[in-house]
């Protein structure tokens, strides 16, 4: 990063720290591609890319008190889109593992009928497992599933954030998780 652009980057962070919203957006867009980029290596998601990125800024947004204009921002920045790719990562690996479980439990089919059988108890235990979340969380969780609807446009349909989205979704993976497990037996 060259002279002229570090001034410009303290000059920013000064101003997020004071509540200036336009130097956050022009934070924002001086790190916006370099970092969807980068996430895009991870998530090979441009959505999920462009969620990671809102959700990052929205930290800092959130913890601007935090900042410190003399330490290079990069870093700061960079800490938290990979640890929000990997909580992602996280939270995709559990799901396929719950796929496989499921599967792995399920009995050998010998035909049609016993397979559309099997399916009918599968969406029905799934559909006892979704009543079993809050409110909001099942809200959250069919949007996703059922409605197919990025982090980012439920965060904006719901009006909160991307990441109480992701929290909404990992809570209620984890009782549905759980409620397969008590009763997919």
């Amino acid at each position: 990063m060259h002279k002229t652009d570090q001034k410009l980057e303290r000059e920013l962070i000064a101003g997020v720290l004071g509540d200036d919203e336009s130097a956050f957006c022009e934070l924002y867009a001086l790190y916006k591609n370099r970092l969807i980029y980068f996430s895009m290596q991870f998530l090979k998601s441009h959505d999920a890319a462009k969620d990671v990125l809102q959700d990052a800024f929205l930290s800092v947004w959130q913890n601007r008190r935090f900042l410190n204009p003399d330490a290079p921002f990069a870093p700061y920045i960079y800490t938290i889109v990979r640890n929000r790719i990997l909580n992602l990562l996280a939270g995709i690996d559990r799901e396929q593992e719950m796929k496989k479980a499921i599967l792995a439990n399920a009995l050998p089919v010998a035909d049609d009928t016993d397979e559309a059988l099997l399916s009918a108890d599968m969406e029905l235990l799934l559909e006892k497992a979704v009543a079993a979340l809050t409110k909001q969380q099942r809200r959250v969780f069919e949007m996703s599933r059922k409605e197919l609807k990025t982090h980012r446009e439920i965060a904006a349909q719901l009006g909160i954030s991307v990441y109480t989205v992701q929290q909404h979704i990992s809570d209620a993976l984890k009782v549905i998780r759980a409620y397969f497990t008590k009763y997919a037996r």
